[in-house]
């Protein structure tokens, strides 16, 4: 099943600097979930300013136990990064 998720930072002074501090980490694991084949589609989400604000991924998790397994170990959440966390089901549009 695809999984489309929006994560929107913390908005705390901190928290652009706790984002860079482990961006290497959240970008190594999503190039390992991409070279599997389970991301299919991310980046950043933008302010006006351009300053990243959260992330939009596009997961293909055979199982609810694989999205949860990345949930359980994806930086971003373990060091607090991000705020709130909206993921839901997706299914492409044939065209």
């Amino acid at each position: 099943m695809q999984y489309l998720v929006h994560a929107y930072d913390h908005t705390d002074s901190d928290a652009l600097s706790r984002r860079m501090a482990v961006r290497a980490d959240h970008l190594a694991g999503a190039a390992r979930l991409k070279a599997g084949g389970q991301l299919i589609l991310a980046g950043a989400l933008l302010n006006t300013d351009n300053q990243m604000i959260g992330s939009m991924m596009l997961f293909n998790f055979e199982t609810d136990e694989q999205l949860r397994n990345w949930q359980a170990n994806e930086p971003y959440i373990q060091r607090g990064v991000w705020d709130k966390i909206d993921i839901k089901p997706f299914r492409e549009a044939v065209l």
